[in-house]
């Protein structure tokens, strides 16, 4: 689908590939080491996973060379993305040949899309598991011990793992992720996701509100809500007498305690309702930030990209938001060059951003990705060097945007939520604010999960600087 993502830098790593903290020595007796790419989606998933190896007796690793067992958390959506994850199982070769015992898996979308190629074409790996199909790792483990490649990528309409707690894989210990949802029944031309992670289906809201709430208790103070397209949640109880939207579920959250800041992703313009962005209003610890992706201005490659919405339909919308949550943040996606776009529906796409000035944006140029639909309707018509310069235009544009944006920040003061120190100094901590803006502040007495109220006093187009004051 997507070729090239270009985003305002900010202290998050979001979309980076990462490999586990280490689990106590001598607790286990094998090691797994295990990368992820991709979308939130795919680092909770990784969390999944290393939950059900534990049970299996394998604990994770940073140290790659120790591993009895290498996975890689794969995702689909760009080439650019595929083409990294072949390079680096290929490098795993290497470790293979240092340790011939050794086992590779290829987990997610990409081992859904490319199994046959992967296992016997390549012969990169002796594991292929989907993304329904990780309850069966210590079954397939045990098959590729024994010499065979083992596959399993059947999707499923019910598994949502909402009985599985997962190992939080990550060294923060402020800020995690619940999925909500699985799957997707949006059918945007573009996009491979249906093909690779099925249909959707809504986790029992009470292990949602029971995760969170655990989380919580465990010293987490922020949790983001998962999913393809989170306002679509719904879900009915198997007695038919409980029926929980996601409003509801969102209320349910925050209601845990104020200390637990709620955010959620993805939303999709024509599924977020009023009843969310009332409940949003209602309760401060619901932060004032929308994820809702645009994908183009044009209402015609809109409805080629089957988004279900037109040019005007989306800035009403944003209207809304606006007048519900006047200082909400919105963020978006946008794909430059897909099928026939002409130059006036380029510019068509830019006036919208003129209207929603976004506070952050996710870029693209379309490459067509094999098995959807616009690879079968369309043809990838748009030379990419014209893709590549409409890219630029729309990058640039949104980094005017932003700097604009952050500009008007400056003199007020947020409540910051202290996610830990500094990429450039230790004498300084970020975090960020409801609107989801990355703030850096003198480090002082404060600590990682501490609430600070912080005066901004200076920006860049991608971060905000600043000094804590009392309240």
């Amino acid at each position: 689908m997507l070729d090239q993502i270009t985003k305002v830098h900010d202290e998050s790593r979001q979309g980076e590939a990462f490999a586990p903290a280490a689990i106590e020595p001598n607790t286990y007796s094998k090691k797994f080491y295990i990368e992820s790419y991709g979308c939130a989606m795919n680092f909770n998933d990784s969390e999944i996973v290393a939950s059900i190896l534990n049970e299996e007796g394998f604990g994770s690793t940073r140290n790659m060379e120790e591993a009895d067992l290498i996975l890689v958390n794969t995702c689909s959506i760009r080439e650019k993305a595929e083409q990294t994850v072949r390079n680096r199982l290929n490098e795993f070769k290497g470790a293979k040949k240092r340790n011939p015992g050794l086992l590779v898996g290829i987990l997610g979308c990409m081992a859904e899309r490319l199994k046959s190629k992967l296992l016997e074409e390549e012969k990169l790996v002796d594991m292929v598991v989907g993304p329904d199909a990780y309850r069966s790792l210590p079954a397939l483990i045990a098959e590729a011990e024994g010499g065979q490649k083992a596959v399993n990528v059947l999707l499923s309409r019910e598994e949502t793992y909402g009985d599985i707690s997962p190992v939080r894989l990550d060294n923060n210990g402020v800020t995690s992720f619940v999925s909500i949802m699985r799957g997707c029944n949006n059918m945007c031309t573009f996009c491979v996701v249906p093909f690779t992670r099925g249909r959707e289906r809504s986790r029992d809201a009470h292990s949602v509100v029971r995760e969170a709430r655990e989380l919580f208790e465990n010293g987490y103070r922020e949790v983001t809500l998962l999913g393809q397209n989170v306002d679509s949640y719904y879900w009915t109880n198997e007695a038919g007498d409980e029926t929980v939207t996601f409003a509801m579920l969102l209320e349910r959250v925050a209601q845990i305690d104020p200390l637990l800041r709620v955010r959620f992703s993805t939303s999709h313009p024509k599924d977020i309702t009023d009843e969310v962005l009332h409940t949003m209003a209602k309760y401060e610890n619901i932060c004032n930030y929308i994820h809702l992706p645009l994908q183009s201005g044009s209402t015609r490659v809109l409805q080629l990209m089957n988004r279900t919405y037109t040019r005007e339909w989306y800035m009403k919308k944003v209207d809304r938001i606006r007048e519900i949550l006047p200082d909400c943040g919105i963020s978006t996606d946008i794909i430059t060059g897909f099928c026939t776009e002409t130059e006036e529906e380029h510019r068509e796409t830019m006036e919208v951003m003129e209207y929603a000035r976004y506070d952050l944006a996710y870029m693209y140029f379309y490459s067509e990705r094999p098995g959807t639909l616009a690879a079968r309707r369309y043809q990838d018509d748009i030379p990419e060097e014209v893709k590549k310069r409409r890219l630029a235009e729309i990058v640039e544009l949104h980094r005017r945007h932003s700097l604009e944006g952050m500009q008007r920040e400056v003199g007020r003061t947020y409540k910051v939520l202290v996610e830990g120190t500094s990429k450039r100094s230790a004498e300084e901590l970020f975090g960020r604010n409801d609107q989801n803006k990355v703030i850096v502040f003198p480090k002082e007495n404060y600590q990682k999960g501490d609430y600070v109220m912080v005066k901004v006093d200076s920006c860049t187009s991608g971060t905000l600087r600043g000094t804590a004051v009392s309240e």
